[in-house]
């Protein structure tokens, strides 16, 4: 018994262009991204993929990336389950502040370790006044503030993404429904990071595009099978598209810091 399960990075998002930390900030996909995000979907649909439910951030650039997906394989009908355990990485103070900027502040290697340390957070946002604080939202108003980060690591992403994966997710794809995550690139890193048992050290170098799908097979026992041919080590999963426009996206992610 097999299981597919399809993971997606939200298409291009406005802070995506003007290379801001976007963390838990709200901002809306661009046309790149609606564009993004449909192609997706469209090579999903001819490659005869359909969807039984989808999960989501609380976050709209996730949530328009499922919907579109959805829609261009023919699943807008199925449940869709939203949750902030999906939410992007919360980045602290350095949200709103242009990577390459940030450089120039505090040093490229320190804002290297924030990026892409496993367990070193950037600066705790403290100021419960501060424009981005997620304590302000109506979408978090449920969740008890201690519960609500101020700044996160990618491991403490994975805290709060796998116990949602293995109580929420896992339970859909086992009764046989077939499962859309639409999120961001470090819930996803975290999570492919868990599923391909990935190194601490080899998950730092491990770039998700925008708006591409990340297509798995699983076992009976939730663990990937490794996509045969696929140029996308360390995961076992293989990128529906084509090779060279993937590439160049993952590496527009790897050197955002580099702009301005």
């Amino acid at each position: 018994m097999t299981y597919t399960l399809v993971l997606m990075r939200h298409g291009e998002s406005q802070w995506n262009v003007e290379n801001k930390f976007t963390g838990w900030v709200d901002v809306p996909l661009t046309e790149k991204g609606i564009a993004e995000a449909t192609e997706a979907g469209q090579n999903l649909a001819a490659s005869g993929y359909e969807f039984d439910c989808a999960f989501t951030s609380f976050q709209k650039r996730a949530i328009k990336t499922c919907f579109i997906t959805l829609e261009a394989t023919d699943s807008l009908f199925v449940p869709v389950q939203k949750s902030w355990k999906l939410n992007e990485r919360m980045y602290g103070n350095l949200q709103g502040m242009n990577k390459g900027e940030s450089v120039e502040t505090y040093g490229a290697d320190k804002v290297l370790i924030w990026r892409r340390s496993f367990d070193v957070p950037p600066p705790n946002m403290e100021d419960p006044n501060h424009p981005y604080n997620p304590a302000k939202e109506r979408k978090y108003a449920s969740i008890p503030k201690e519960e609500l980060p101020t700044t996160e690591c990618l491991k403490d992403c994975i805290e709060r993404v796998v116990p949602y994966w293995e109580n929420d997710i896992v339970p859909a794809i086992k009764s046989g429904k077939r499962v859309l995550i639409a999120a961001h690139g470090n819930s996803l890193r975290g999570l492919v990071k868990y599923l391909d048992d990935i190194s601490e050290d080899d998950i730092l170098k491990l770039n998700i595009p925008t708006g591409v799908a990340l297509v798995y097979t699983l076992d009976e026992n939730m663990k990937p099978i490794t996509a045969e041919g696929q140029p996308y080590a360390p995961l076992k999963g293989s990128y529906l598209g084509d090779v060279a426009d993937i590439q160049g996206r993952i590496n527009g992610v790897a050197n955002q810091t580099a702009k301005k």
